[in-house]
This record gives structure tokens, sequence and C-alpha cells, in this order.
């Protein structure tokens, strides 16, 4: 299906280009967003009308976000979420947690705003980046932890999973030295007889 981007779409086109897309992306999702139009002869006329109008609305809603980024850029948050020993999650830290954790911060955000490649399943500190317009993003640290204490130790750069990873090193370098101990007086060693 063509239809006429009545906004920059990422990796698709920028306002007024007639593009073509699958149907369903189409119907899904740029339609009822009001992101496209279809692209017949009386909607590009109507577009062409509205142009100016549409550039005004955008280049508005672009101020606002730009300040909002001067905001939000570097801000941190804490998801605090249960957490096995080695720092793997119980669940899992999704788009909603994150935008949930903005809003409880003082920033509205949607958790469609939010660019997360696959959900959190791990504690640590990871960057996430906050699409706030077509054409303007934010960076923002998520910091995923058992507790709030854990929560500082990680942001003073502490890494709590690398501590689980010694310890394993430890008690396998044990179990190692305690196969190659001789055997005690009194026992056989392995293939021996006792006469």
């Amino acid at each position: 299906m063509q239809v006429v981007l009545l906004e920059r779409v990422e990796k698709l086109g920028q306002m007024g280009d007639v593009v073509r897309v699958k149907d369903g992306f189409a119907r899904n999702f740029l339609l009822p967003r009001k992101k496209a139009l279809r692209a017949t002869k009386e909607n590009i006329a109507r577009f062409e009308s509205q142009r100016a109008q549409l550039e005004a609305r955008n280049l508005e809603l672009k101020a606002e976000a730009e300040q909002v980024k001067a905001r939000l850029d570097g801000q941190s948050f804490i998801i605090l979420r249960q957490a096995g020993e080695s720092g793997q999650l119980y669940g899992s830290v999704t788009t909603r947690d994150i935008a949930l954790a903005l809003t409880a911060g003082g920033f509205s955000t949607d958790r469609n705003q939010v660019s997360l490649d696959h959900p959190i399943k791990s504690i640590g500190l990871r960057e996430v980046r906050i699409v706030l317009h077509p054409e303007v993003s934010s960076n923002v640290t998520v910091n995923v932890a058992r507790s709030e204490e854990e929560a500082q130790r990680q942001a003073s750069g502490e890494d709590l999973t690398k501590r689980d990873q010694d310890f394993e090193a430890e008690a396998e370098e044990f179990f190692e030295a305690e196969e190659l101990a001789p055997a005690e007086e009194g026992e056989a060693a392995e293939g021996e007889t006792e006469a």
C-alpha cells in the first residue's frame, strides 16, 4: 500500500514522502496513529493544502521535545526487582516499567516512547533511548537493583555481578586443590590395595 507520511517516521521517510509499506503496517500502525494517509489523489492534494500547518505544528512539538531532552539527558532512574544471587532477575524490566519510573521521576512518558531492543533480565546499569519526537531522542540510565543500597553501590561503579563470578572462581580453585591433595594416612589411595 502506498501512503503519504504526515510526519517523519524512523527508517521510513520524512514528512510528505510517498512510500510503499506493507498493508498490515499501514492499517495497524501508520493510519490509526495519524502518521500517514493513503496515497490517493484527494489525500495528496489535502496534504499539500495543509502542509504549512503540519510543518508549523511539527516545529512546535520538536521545540517542546528539545526542552524536555535538555532536562532528561543523563538522568538516572532506579528500578527495584527481586533477583537471584547471580544477578538474574526473577522477571524482567520492560518498556512499561521504564515508562512508569520516568513518570514517577517527573517526566510524562508513554511506554511507546521507550526504545528497548529486548527486556532487561539482569541487575546492572543500562543505557536506554527515549524517543521524545520523531527527530529528538534522549538517553537515560536505568539502574536495576535488588535494593536501594545495592543501587547506590552500582551507581558508584561497583560491579555486583563480578563479585559472584569471583566467588565461583574461588570455589572452583578450592575444589581443584582438594582433588589434588594426597590421601590421608589410614586411607588407601585409589588403585592401591591393602596387603
